[in-house]
């Protein structure tokens, strides 16, 4: 079997990146009798707070009218449900219906599933919402057609993509964000009184209608999207080139870059004090060059390898070696760097990054998943995150910090960087700090502001009640982020401490938005005491109190039980932002000499 043997860690750990080969992610939803009595979880097979959804059916339509049926049949009986797309990436509990315990529906998107229609003379086409990203992209591009800008993981649907505010990496014209292009959308609402003998309707929202821009990002409380309308373009070519340089002052440019790099995003490695900037640009569809963007995380990979990484980098928390992430990480980086970041020019063979610029049609630089059109190799090569075997296992921040004080916040961090030099070289195993950039929205959801969106991804433990290596840093930051700098969240991503103060942070916004949430589910059978808590709605909180919750982001210590005071983990004031309250070790409490109480 042809591959390219990528060296990704000091230890001689070696992932064999397949270009061909990969199972797919399995189900989401497990049924034990037909499609009853079943649960359901997200893509890495866990939620935030580590709870079972139980629910007491799944419904699978394939058509407008079967989905009709479906919420007309639940809205009847005033069964809570909720909409779940096939690989359904989102890492909080979104696509858990409300209610009791098993009692609920899902209604999966999964075979809705098709392009609709395509009018060539405004370049603009329908498509069903369970289409994946990656399908999407390639009708479109069969038409000549492109999506100006898409989320850089293909597998999630155009439902689900939507519902989350899911974006790329721009300033220019209407910005990053899928929503922005949406310009119809059909959804299946609730109805309290028989419509045609059906307890649902149908709702077609055209592109002037205000109520788009609840529907458009709408966390699937309005009901479900049946066929979304996007505004596309005349396929364009795309070229990059990713550019490293030394990190000092670096904080100082984000703003002028992100005005000048069409589609430019950049990655921070703080512990290595290096920066990679994409330099990436719109050419002219004539301009030669085939490139594919294949990012090299995203390929499949032998879970043998991978499961020996999860379990080196385990063995390296459990004997607090940070030293040794340092090392590792910087390897992988040396790595991807020399592999051009998963870039291929395509010149006809799998090791094929040949230097820069790469260049190819936006289709096939706009996203990347390799390891989901793989074909079935019985788990021999897989997604790296796959819940079947011991894969890697994370945690994900993702908050946006208006482009007005994002430099403020890096200099912030350097000082923690500087403080402990180790801290932050965990998130350099998971792409370090990655910022890409977003306009404001009209959406209800969207962005308030321009804004820098960071996302960091770091080591989370098998056990909820085990700590990380430095804690306490990674907290300050996450906490830093959101209320010193106000920021927001990722609605698809974060723990649960990420989505406090979101109703404050979107102030007369909210108010719009749950006013037509109103309007078309009026018993709220699509909320759920997760939605109902991150818009701050019927007295449901975000924060899970308990012995140990902090270390997993369901609370903001303000104990010493909420961290793990059998590790030496105790709850102290932040060092730099002395608001913050973390988890932090510490040798000696009486050393400590500080007497903690909230």
């Amino acid at each position: 079997m042809a591959a390219t043997r990528i060296a990704l860690f000091a230890s001689g750990l070696t992932v064999l990146l397949l270009l061909l080969q990969g199972s797919p992610p399995g189900p989401v939803v497990q049924c034990r009798s037909g499609n009853a009595n079943c649960t359901m979880t997200n893509g890495y097979g866990v939620f935030p707070d580590r709870s079972t959804c139980r629910v007491a059916a799944v419904a699978y339509p394939s058509t407008e009218q079967e989905l009709l049926f479906a919420v007309s049949d639940a809205t009847a009986k005033q069964q809570r449900m909720k909409a779940v797309t096939m690989y359904s990436h989102s890492i909080p509990k979104m696509p858990c219906p409300g209610g009791l315990s098993g009692q609920g529906l899902v209604i999966s998107t999964q075979r809705l599933n098709r392009s609709v229609s395509v009018d060539m003379a405004t370049s603009r086409m329908t498509f069903e919402a369970g289409i994946t990203l990656r399908a999407l992209l390639d009708a479109a591009a069969a038409r000549g057609l492109a999506l100006p800008h898409s989320p850089y993981w293909q597998g999630v649907m155009l439902g689900g993509l939507l519902s989350t505010g899911s974006h790329g990496s721009s300033l220019f014209g209407k910005g990053s964000a899928v929503h922005e292009y949406v310009v119809g959308m059909r959804l299946v609402v609730p109805s309290p009184v028989p419509v045609n003998g059906y307890y649902a309707k149908i709702v077609n929202l055209g592109e002037d209608d205000p109520d788009l821009l609840a529907a458009k990002v709408s966390l699937g409380v309005l009901g479900v999207i049946s066929q979304v309308t996007l505004q596309l373009e005349p396929m364009f070519k795309r070229s990059i080139t990713n550019r490293v340089v030394g990190d000092v002052g670096f904080e100082q440019t984000i703003s002028s870059y992100a005005v000048t790099a069409y589609y430019g995003d950049i990655t921070w490695y703080p512990s290595q004090g290096r920066v990679v900037y994409r330099d990436d640009i719109k050419v002219p569809i004539t301009t030669k060059g085939k490139g594919v963007n294949d990012l090299l995380v995203l390929r499949a990979q032998p879970t043998v390898d991978v499961a020996s990484t999860r379990a080196s980098e385990e063995l390296l928390e459990l004997t607090g070696n940070a030293g040794g992430k340092c090392v590792l990480s910087r390897s992988q980086v040396d790595t991807q760097i020399a592999n051009g970041m998963g870039l291929r020019n395509n010149d006809g063979g799998l090791s094929d990054f040949t230097g820069y610029p790469v260049i190819g049609n936006q289709s096939d630089m706009q996203s990347s998943g390799s390891c989901l059109r793989s074909a079935e190799d019985n788990l021999l090569t897989a997604c790296v995150w796959d819940p079947r075997f011991a894969g890697l296992f994370y945690h994900q921040t993702t908050i946006s910090i208006p482009f007005t004080t994002i430099a403020d916040f890096i200099a912030v961090v350097k000082k923690l960087r500087d403080a402990h030099p180790d801290a932050l070289c965990s998130t350099e195993l998971y792409l370090g700090f990655f910022m890409r950039f977003v306009r404001n929205s009209t959406a209800y959801l969207g962005k308030t502001d321009d804004v820098v969106d960071i996302d960091i991804t770091y080591y989370r433990s098998k056990d909820p009640k085990q700590p990380r290596l430095y804690e306490d840093v990674l907290e300050e930051i996450e906490q830093m982020a959101l209320f010193k700098y106000n920021g927001l969240p990722h609605w698809g991503k974060n723990r649960n401490v990420g989505f406090l103060n979101v109703k404050n942070k979107l102030g007369a916004k909210l108010d719009k938005f749950v006013s037509v949430m109103q309007k078309y589910d009026s018993n709220g059978l699509f909320s759920s005491d997760w939605t109902d808590a991150v818009l701050g709605l019927r007295g449901k909180e975000v924060v899970v109190q308990g012995d140990g919750c902090a270390l997993e982001g369901l609370c903001i210590c303000s104990t010493d039980d909420h961290c793990a005071p059998k590790h030496g983990y105790y709850c102290r004031p932040g060092e730099v932002y002395e608001q913050a309250r973390v988890c932090r070790k510490i040798k000696s409490v009486e050393a400590d000499g500080l007497a903690w109480s909230a």
